[in-house]
């Protein structure tokens, strides 16, 4: 059984300043992608595990999805619609709300 989840932005960039302690220099693919992460990033890691966890707690929000909205942290209903139409779920007003609503409380 593989142990592999998707992880948000902040994880990413917590992970690589883990190993970046750990080892003498980071690869050069690797202190580009913490650059990149580092200016992408809007939440902490802790705060970023707390929205994840709340979303998913919203039955309708898939780990992947879930995933995207902490990264992008959606402002607004047609981001939202927008982040699940691949899903292939058309969410109803009370649906985008509570994501909204989750994505506030972070922001």
């Amino acid at each position: 059984m593989s142990n592999e989840r998707p992880v948000t932005l902040a994880e990413v960039k917590e992970i690589l300043e883990e190993e970046q302690k750990v080892r003498a220099e980071l690869g050069p693919e690797q202190k580009v992608s913490l650059d990149h992460v580092t200016r992408l990033i809007k939440l902490s890691a802790d705060d970023a595990r707390k929205l994840f966890k709340e979303l998913r707690s919203l039955e309708f929000v898939s780990e992947n999805v879930a995933v995207k909205i902490v990264d992008t942290l959606p402002a607004y209903p047609e981001d939202v619609r927008a982040l699940f139409a691949k899903e292939r779920l058309i969410l109803d007003k009370k649906q985008i709300d509570q994501l909204l609503g989750a994505v506030k409380k972070y922001v």
